[in-house]
C-alpha cells in the first residue's frame, strides 16, 4: 500500500489529466452537427441494437454520451423505440436467437432507413462467423448503409460512420 501512495504522490492520479485537445474530433463533431441541422432539423434518434456482441462496441457508444464526446450536444438521442429512430447501430454478430427481433427492429422503423454496423463482427462476423448459432455479419439479415470496422472502433470512427450514414449519397448499402 505504501509504495502504491508514494506513486500517487510523485506521479499523479492520471484519469484527472485533462484530454488534449483533438482537432479531427472538432472537426468531426462540427460536420455532424451541421448534417444533422441540414437533413434532420435539428435531431437524429439513433436506436441501438446488441445483436449478440462482446460489449466492447457498446462501451465506445456509451463513451459518445460523456462530457469530452457529448452527442447530446450535437443533436443525436439514443432512443428505446425504433419507431422513433431515424438511423439503428448494430453490434456484433447476429445470434441465430436475434434475427428475428432484428428483422422485426428494422421493419419498425421508419422510412428511409439508415443503418450501420459497428466493430469487426458486425461487419464481417468477426471471429464467431457463421456458424449453427450464428448469422454472421449484420448485412446477412438487414441492409446496411454503412459499416464501421474495429475492434472496438474508436468514438471518433463511431461519429464519422453515422456522419457518412446521414449525408447525402454517404452510405452505400453493403
Amino acid at each position: 500500500m505504501y509504495q502504491l501512495l508514494k506513486q500517487i504522490i510523485s506521479i499523479g492520479i492520471k484519469t484527472e489529466a485533462p484530454p488534449q485537445a483533438d482537432e479531427a474530433l472538432r472537426v468531426v463533431a462540427q460536420r455532424l452537427k451541421q448534417e444533422i441541422l441540414d437533413t434532420f432539423a435539428g435531431s437524429l434518434a439513433i436506436r441501438h441494437v446488441d445483436a449478440g456482441s462482446c460489449n466492447g462496441c457498446e462501451l465506445e457508444i456509451h463513451m459518445l454520451n460523456n462530457p469530452y464526446y457529448n452527442i447530446e450536444g450535437l443533436g443525436i438521442k439514443l432512443v428505446a423505440s425504433p419507431r422513433h429512430a431515424d438511423l439503428l447501430l448494430v453490434t456484433g454478430p447476429v445470434a441465430r436467437n436475434m434475427e428475428v427481433a432484428l428483422k422485426r427492429t428494422y421493419d419498425a422503423m421508419p422510412e428511409p432507413k439508415l443503418v450501420v454496423a459497428i466493430g469487426d463482427c458486425g461487419c464481417s462476423g468477426g471471429i464467431f462467423g457463421e456458424s449453427y448459432a450464428s448469422c454472421g455479419r449484420v448485412s446477412n439479415v438487414i441492409a446496411v448503409d454503412v459499416a464501421v470496422p474495429g475492434c472496438p472502433p474508436t468514438p471518433v470512427a463511431l461519429m464519422q460512420g453515422i456522419l457518412t450514414a446521414i449525408s447525402p449519397g454517404g452510405g452505400e448499402r453493403a
